[in-house]
């Protein structure tokens, strides 16, 4: 059937044609103030949360035409917004169904700290959570207002993790990363089902540091990172991903393991960095990919998820991530040890990428920091992009699915403009035949839609197809989507 379907698109197209995946706005009419964080929990409703840095959360259903958001909860008097400060992650229990609890990551202040706090839903409305019911159930000191890590999510044991930045400043000047009686520069694993003593929470008997007598912190699991942002699990693997922002040269991609040092500051990436020559370099663990400080790589790192969508089946099993300065993309796959292939998804993707995020079905999300859209990979398609691939993988223009998708009499079609050009968007038949022309002019970035009003034509199979020529690199892009008219 597909190989049908792209014969025929070739016909009608009347250009060669390429599989390209691609990425589009997810939901056309939301937009947030400083995304930072994307989840759904496993509680069958099919919801989007969206956390705001601001101090809010926001719900919606997983619905590309979604109207609108509410918000689920609003703790902005607690949180400081400011930098790299402010809300910066949740998780859902296992249980979320049944007990209604989530967690939040946030910074506060007098004194500047860190917190990490148990919420609960309304037992009246699934769309609410009840702002009284916090429940604080850790908290360290913050000595400057940079390297927050903020990522909390819970494992595939149950437990709950919690990434924390080195303090700030520049170099970790206390050297708390090495420090293993502090929580910071870490990847922390608590048991948050099983409270012990005056803790709201329990220490795994496997923490590499339980029952130490030296001092350690035993919430710690891994050590030896400056910023790690951020990290995930693969659902297949177990695998636990983790993006470590880098100092001076080095971004970093490691697999996390029970009790490793992941060596900063003794080491920036594989290269020593205090001291600058000679660091011992015993007993540490190295990243499995590193990119350095300049245009062709980036700045910083933000770490994303092995796709296990079924979308983007090209994607499946490579690990997303993307540098927010460069706004590059890239696909890691890991085979073992000293096997890792890295490609090059976007060589600027247009969007300022601060995380990503994943629903119930694992399709994958990215947030745009600074533009407050949230966007996803889209399903593969037909690209013409008149020249050199390499830089399509950002659909400059597109088209979305009808909906009512088969429809009697008339559907909504929308597609969006990413360069400002001259658009048609036109109605063929299977033969390629022009049935009738929806938009033909010189068009604005944005959203847009469009009604086909197919009163007088024969049930069947036609396509939408969207031309644009950019105004920007003067390439030419097609999009084309099939329709289904049932009368």
């Amino acid at each position: 059937m597909r190989k049908v379907l792209l014969l025929l698109l070739t016909v009608i197209l009347a250009v060669p044609v390429f599989s390209q995946s691609g990425i589009r706005v997810a939901f056309r009419n939301l937009q947030f103030t400083a995304p930072v964080d994307l989840a759904s929990p496993n509680d069958g409703t099919d919801r989007i949360f969206v956390v705001s840095q601001a101090g809010r959360i926001f719900v919606f259903p997983n619905d590309e035409n979604v109207a609108s958001s509410k918000t689920f909860l609003d703790i902005s008097d607690r949180v400081i917004y400011s930098g790299e400060q402010g809300l910066l992650g949740i998780a859902f229990h296992p249980k979320y169904k049944t007990n209604g609890y989530f967690y939040v990551n946030y910074v506060a202040n007098n004194p500047r700290r860190t917190v990490i706090a148990r919420y609960q839903v309304s037992g009246s409305n699934p769309d609410s959570a009840v702002k009284a019911s916090e429940q604080v159930v850790l908290t360290f000191t913050q000595p400057y207002t940079n390297h927050n890590g903020g990522q909390v999510a819970f494992g595939p044991d149950g437990y709950l993790y919690i990434a924390t930045g080195d303090g700030g400043s520049g170099g970790d000047p206390q050297n708390n990363s090495q420090n293993r009686s502090n929580l910071l520069g870490k990847i922390l694993r608590i048991d948050i089902d099983n409270p012990a003593g005056s803790l709201n929470y329990g220490i795994p008997a496997d923490n590499p540091f339980a029952g130490n007598t030296q001092g350690f912190s035993q919430e710690i699991y891994a050590y030896g990172l400056r910023n790690p942002w951020r990290f995930s699990f693969d659902k297949v693997t177990g695998l636990l991903w983790c993006a470590d922002v880098g100092q001076n040269k080095w971004e970093e991609i490691n697999l996390i393991e029970n009790g490793g040092n992941y060596g900063w500051r003794i080491m920036e990436g594989t290269e020593c960095y205090n001291p600058s020559t000679g660091c011992n370099t015993t007993g540490l663990i190295l990243p499995i990919h590193q990119y350095f400080h300049n245009s062709t790589g980036g700045y910083s790192v933000s770490g994303g998820f092995v796709y296990r969508g079924g979308t983007v089946p090209e994607l499946t099993g490579k690990y997303i991530y993307a540098d927010y300065v460069s706004k590059r993309v890239w696909a890691l796959t890991y085979n073992g040890p000293g096997n890792v292939t890295n490609e090059l998804l976007s060589a600027n993707i247009g969007i300022s990428i601060a995380a990503f995020g994943v629903d119930n079905s694992d399709e994958l999300y990215l947030l745009d920091l600074s533009g407050g859209k949230i966007y996803r990979f889209a399903e593969t398609v037909d690209v013409n992009t008149g020249g050199n691939s390499g830089d399509s993988f950002r659909e400059r223009f597109y088209i979305n699915q009808n909906y009512p998708n088969p429809f009697n009499p008339s559907t909504n079609i929308s597609f969006g403009v990413l360069d400002e050009g001259e658009v048609t968007v036109k109605i063929v038949d299977l033969l390629g035949n022009e049935i009738t022309v929806l938009e033909n002019g010189f068009m604005r970035p944005g959203e847009y839609s469009r009604v086909w009003a197919a009163d007088n034509f024969s049930s069947g199979v036609y396509f939408v197809q969207l031309t644009g020529v950019s105004a920007i690199d003067g390439k030419v892009y097609t999009s084309t989507k099939k329709i289904i008219l049932n009368k």
